[in-house]
């Protein structure tokens, strides 16, 4: 076993889980940009961290790249994301690093951006630097997750909450719904409102519960709000997007527009319609200590259930966490490994 490897690969293991939690600070301001970390080594053992501003602001490498200064010459740098090799809103990233005379690069994952795909890597080889690729890469790849299924589907990042009782219920029979889960539960649906770039609910919701629909209970910028049908004149919810038409085509243009992240809060029709189109990326389930006690209110979703066990949808659970009295139980659909 080679000592010298091993322990350049728990360095490097560190330094990108550093540059990981670097890049959750921009998580909600770089939007439509990816969210990015970097971490300078300097060859005196300092360390400057940055991650990506908003559009039009620098990205993480130059950031961190600035902070470092002279220092940076000789150094390391880790970046979740490979370097931009393009001119946009801002410069190349690859010009600045190698201007700055950093001798290696470690990148987390290659960007899935057609306008860098790899190329970024290859300017910097050519320039004499070492660069290393997939430190970390799976932890990069689902903290980026809504970015790179925009990138490579041209559609959002779809995300499907839904509040439930223990029985499974949305509502009790008459229809009321507000509210099943507590208030640490509803605070985590502002954060996640703030994590979207968009955020859709079913005429009915409207018309039942009123919502705004906007982030309240915590930090970051409210979605843009959409509707799935018509809606009256003095909802809350307006300004708002009103959409008739299929959904799949509302995911397309909502891609085309930069939405990377699309959060479902609407009722068990709307559920239902985006899960049996097969258009959920993750499933946001807040289950609440309660009991609906019959077979007489609405579940998650609408419609009848499949005929046999063999016909169920299943998934992966990702992350559960308490959120006060309530339950967040996050699940995935299963990987296609074929």
């Amino acid at each position: 076993m080679n000592t010298h490897s091993s322990t350049l690969g728990v360095r490097d293991e560190q330094f990108m889980r550093r540059a990981l939690s670097t890049a959750l600070q921009a998580r909600l301001i770089s939007r439509p940009n990816p969210w990015v970390g970097a971490v300078v080594i300097c060859l005196n053992g300092a360390t400057f961290e940055g991650c990506t501003a908003a559009p039009g602001g620098p990205h993480a490498e130059i950031a961190a790249l600035r902070r470092a200064g002279e220092a940076a010459k000789g150094g390391t740098l880790y970046v979740t994301l490979e370097p931009c090799s393009h001119t946009g809103r801002t410069g190349p990233c690859t010009t600045a690093i190698i201007s700055a005379g950093i001798s290696r690069v470690v990148v987390g994952i290659i960007d899935p951006d057609t306008k860098v795909a790899g190329s970024g890597v290859t300017a910097l080889r050519a320039a004499g630097i070492n660069v290393e690729v997939g430190v970390l890469g799976s932890h990069v790849s689902s903290q980026l997750a809504p970015y790179i299924h925009h990138r490579t589907t041209g559609t959002p990042f779809v995300v499907l909450k839904m509040a439930s009782t223990l029985d499974g219920k949305t509502a009790a029979a008459n229809g009321s719904s507000q509210w099943i889960t507590g208030p640490v539960a509803r605070q985590r649906v502002h954060e996640l409102r703030a994590e979207s770039d968009a955020v859709v609910v079913g005429a009915g919701t409207v018309r039942a519960d009123n919502p705004s629909l906007t982030v309240r209970e915590a930090e970051g910028p409210s979605p843009r709000r959409i509707v799935l049908g018509s809606v009256p004149a003095n909802s809350n919810v307006h300004p708002c997007t009103e959409y008739t038409g299929e959904i799949t085509l509302l995911l397309q243009q909502l891609g085309a527009d930069g939405v990377l992240q699309l959060l479902v809060e609407g009722g068990h029709t709307v559920a239902s319609n985006f899960h049996r189109a097969g258009l959920v990326n993750r499933y946001v389930f807040h289950i609440a200590p309660a009991l609906a006690g019959g077979n007489n209110a609405a579940g998650i979703f609408a419609g009848d259930a499949v005929n046999d066990i063999a016909d169920m949808w299943r998934g992966s659970i990702t992350s559960v966490q308490q959120l006060g009295d309530d339950l967040e139980v996050v699940v995935e659909p299963l990987k296609d490994i074929s």
